[in-house]
């Protein structure tokens, strides 16, 4: 799978019962994203701004595709940064939606719109 598959998909809801991703999965779909890391069973990115403006547009931005696709972030908002934490609580650890949101996020900049 690339990324533009991801970024293709939806998230589907998971309940309690369903197991989280096996390691190797989460390794494999690791590979399609930049810039994130595994953190406490979560999927954590930090992305850097020019500005309050900037960062406060991306965390609205970002806002709408949590709300589209029924699957939220945990969100650590700065004047010029925003931490994005993805983990799916009904499994406890990580499920596709987390990767799915990550690449839906990650195609809202380029490179040359951070910082």
């Amino acid at each position: 799978m690339v990324k533009d598959d991801l970024r293709q998909k939806h998230c589907m809801p998971c309940e309690g019962g369903t197991p989280p991703l096996a390691e190797n999965e989460v390794e494999r779909l690791m590979n399609d994203l930049q810039g994130w890391e595994i953190a406490e069973r979560k999927l954590c990115r930090t992305y850097r701004f020019k500005n309050w403006y900037r960062t406060i547009a991306f965390v609205n931005a970002l806002a709408w595709i949590a709300h589209r696709e029924n699957h939220h972030p945990d969100l650590e908002v700065s004047y010029n940064r925003c931490r994005v934490s993805y983990s799916t609580h009904a499994i406890g650890g990580l499920s596709e939606n987390d990767f799915i949101c990550a690449a839906k996020v990650d195609a809202l900049l380029s490179q040359d719109e951070e910082g």
